[in-house]
C-alpha cells in the first residue's frame, strides 16, 4: 500500500520539491519534480495521486500571479462576534472571488485587533473591487472594512515540508526582488489557455503529459498551448506548479503539517518600503511577503509577511530574527505586531471576467 502521509521519507522528498520549487510554466511538471527530488517519475506520479486521493494534498494546480490579472487586495473585516462564523462561511462558500478566509487574533488588544475576519479578494478586470467589497460588507452585516492592495510582492511560495527544519534567521544571500503589481490585458486565446491552465488537476490527470487534455479544452493545438503559456510566463503572469498540502486540518492519521500561522506586521518610514520588504522577504521561513499600506488603524503598517509552523514560540523566534536583521540593516520600525490565524479555509479566487458577469446575473436573479 502506498504511503500517503507527508512525513513518509519518500513523500517528504517529493513534497520538498513539489510544493514551491517548480517555478513558472513547465511542459513536463512531474518530470521536473522527479528531477528535483531524486525520485523516479513513475513513483512521483503514484505518490502524488495517492496523497491527493487521501487528502494529504488538497489540490494540484498551476498557480498564477493573479495580482497581474485582476484587482486584488488583502481585506480585513470588522464583524460583530455573533455574526463572525456566518460571515466566514459566506466568504468561503458563497463568494467565488474570496480566496484565503481566516479568523485572526492578537495576543493583546492592539492596533487593528478589532478586525477578526481576514480574506484575500480578487475582482476581474472591468469590475470594481470597492463595489464588490461594499456588497460583501452589507451581505455579512459587517461594521467596517479595510482594503489593502499589494503595491509589491517580495515572496510568494509555500514549501511547508521544506521549511519545517529551518533555523530562525535563515535567509537568502541577496535581498528579495520586488515584483510590481500591474494588471495585464489578455486576448481571447490567452484567456482560454489561462482558464484551462489554472484548473485543479483530478487524480486521472496526474500523468506524464498533463497538458494534452488542457490544450483540447482550450481548443488549440498543444504547441500553441505551450507557446501561449510560455509567453504568459515571460510576462510574469504564471506563478509556480504546485501540490498544495492540507496544512490546516489533520490528516486521516491525525498528523498536522502546521499548527500556527502568523501574519507579521511592520511599519517602516515612508520611502523605505522597498528596502525593508527586500530584507524581510529574503527570510526563507516566509511563504508570503508584501508591501501593503494598512493605514492609521493598523499603526501605519506597510510591510506584511506570513509564516507557518507547528510551534508558536518557534514562529516568534523567526519573527525576532527578522526584527534583529532589520535593526542591523539600519531600518527603523515604529510598530510591529503578529495576527495569529485560527479557523481558516483556502480556495483559488476566480479571476475570469466571464465568471464575474455570470455571478452578477445570478445575483440579479436572486433579488
Amino acid at each position: 500500500m502506498t504511503a500517503t502521509e507527508h512525513t513518509d521519507p519518500v513523500n517528504s522528498k517529493i513534497l520538498a520539491a513539489s510544493e514551491d520549487q517548480v517555478q513558472g510554466f513547465v511542459r513536463e511538471p512531474f518530470r521536473e519534480i522527479a528531477k528535483l527530488s531524486g525520485i523516479n517519475e513513475q513513483s512521483v506520479l503514484d505518490r502524488i495521486r495517492a496523497m491527493l486521493n487521501a487528502g494529504t494534498i488538497r489540490r494540484v494546480r498551476q498557480t498564477l500571479l493573479a495580482t497581474n490579472l485582476a484587482q486584488g487586495a488583502l481585506v480585513a473585516w470588522k464583524v460583530p462576534s455573533a455574526k463572525l462564523d456566518a460571515a466566514f462561511d459566506y466568504m468561503f462558500r458563497r463568494d467565488p472571488f474570496s480566496g484565503h478566509v481566516v479568523i485572526r487574533s492578537t495576543d493583546s488588544d492592539t492596533a487593528g485587533s478589532e478586525y477578526k475576519l481576514w480574506t484575500t479578494l480578487k475582482v476581474p478586470q472591468g469590475f470594481s473591487l470597492q463595489e464588490h467589497t461594499k456588497f460583501l460588507l452589507k451581505k455579512v452585516e459587517g461594521e467596517k472594512v479595510k482594503i489593502m492592495p499589494a503595491k509589491g510582492i517580495f515572496t510568494l511560495g509555500v514549501g511547508h515540508v521544506r521549511r519545517k527544519s529551518m533555523q530562525p534567521g535563515s535567509r537568502g544571500d541577496l535581498p528579495a526582488q520586488m515584483i510590481r503589481t500591474e494588471v495585464v490585458q489578455l486576448n481571447d486565446l490567452e484567456w482560454r489557455v489561462l482558464t484551462s491552465l489554472k484548473r485543479e488537476f483530478t487524480i486521472d490527470e496526474i500523468t506524464a503529459n498533463p497538458w494534452q487534455s488542457r490544450a483540447r479544452e482550450a481548443d488549440c493545438p498543444l504547441e500553441v498551448f505551450f507557446a501561449v503559456a510560455e509567453d504568459l510566463d515571460r510576462r510574469k503572469i504564471i506563478g509556480r506548479f504546485s501540490t498544495f498540502l492540507e496544512h490546516v486540518k489533520p490528516s486521516a492519521a491525525g498528523i498536522r503539517v502546521t499548527r500556527f500561522n502568523g501574519l507579521f506586521h511592520w511599519a517602516v518610514p515612508p520611502g523605505m518600503e522597498l528596502r525593508a520588504g527586500s530584507e524581510v522577504g529574503r527570510h526563507e521561513i516566509l511563504t508570503h511577503c508584501y508591501w501593503r499600506e494598512a493605514g492609521r488603524e493598523f499603526g501605519e503598517v506597510n510591510i506584511m509577511a506570513v509564516a507557518h509552523g507547528t510551534q508558536k514560540k518557534r514562529l516568534l523566534d523567526h519573527k525576532a530574527a527578522i526584527d534583529r536583521h532589520l535593526a542591523a540593516c539600519g531600518i527603523p520600525v515604529s510598530y510591529t505586531n503578529v495576527f495569529w490565524g485560527g479557523r481558516s479555509e483556502i480556495k483559488p479566487s476566480e479571476i475570469s471576467p466571464v465568471a464575474y458577469r455570470e455571478w452578477l446575473q445570478r445575483r440579479e436573479a436572486e433579488r
